[in-house]
C-alpha cells in the first residue's frame, strides 16, 4: 500500500481547486490553442504548435500527479485537534531568542507548504524541531545560517 500523505482540509480543498480550474478551464483552453495553431499550417515550424503541445502535457501530466496524490492524502482538520504538544496541523508561535523576532508557523503537508503564508512542511527542518514540543520549550534549530534558539510562545489549532 502506498504511503500516506497528511493534508489539511484546507489543502486538500485548494488542490481539487487546482484539479477542477485543471480539467474545466486550462485542458479546454488548450484543446483550442492547439486546434488555432493547427490550422495555420506546417506543424514541423509551427512555434505555437510546440508551445501548446508542450503546456499540454505540462497540464495532463499535473492531472496525474494530483489524481494520483489524492489518493494517498490523510486529510487532518486542526480544528478538531486539541493538548500541549506540537503536532501536525498545528499553529506554532516562536521567539527568537537571539533576535526576539516573533514567527507564526502551520505544520502542514509538502503539497501545501508555503513559507510566504507561514505553512511549512511536517518534513522541514523547524517543523521537525518543533513536533512534539509544547508551549514555553526552548528548541534549537538547525537553519541555513547555523543554528537558532527558540521559544515555543503559543500552539494552536484551528
Amino acid at each position: 500500500m502506498a504511503e500516506r500523505i497528511p493534508i489539511t482540509q484546507s489543502g486538500m480543498e485548494q488542490i481539487k481547486k487546482e484539479l477542477h480550474h485543471l480539467i474545466t478551464v486550462e485542458r479546454p483552453n488548450i484543446q483550442r490553442a492547439i486546434s488555432e495553431a493547427r490550422a495555420h499550417g506546417d506543424l514541423k515550424e509551427n512555434a505555437e504548435y510546440h508551445a501548446a503541445k508542450e503546456k499540454q502535457s505540462f497540464i495532463e501530466g499535473r492531472v496525474q500527479e494530483l489524481n494520483a496524490k489524492m489518493g494517498q492524502f490523510q486529510v487532518v482538520n486542526p480544528e478538531q485537534l486539541s493538548g500541549s504538544k506540537v503536532v501536525f496541523g498545528a499553529t506554532v508561535t516562536i521567539e527568537n531568542l537571539e533576535t526576539e523576532e516573533v514567527t507564526q508557523y502551520q505544520i502542514v503537508g509538502p503539497d501545501e507548504a508555503n513559507l510566504e503564508a507561514g505553512k511549512i512542511s511536517f518534513q522541514s527542518p523547524i517543523a521537525k524541531a518543533l513536533i512534539g514540543r509544547e508551549e514555553g520549550d526552548v528548541v534549537q534549530i538547525n537553519v541555513p545560517k547555523g543554528q537558532i534558539e527558540v521559544e515555543i510562545a503559543e500552539i494552536l489549532f484551528r
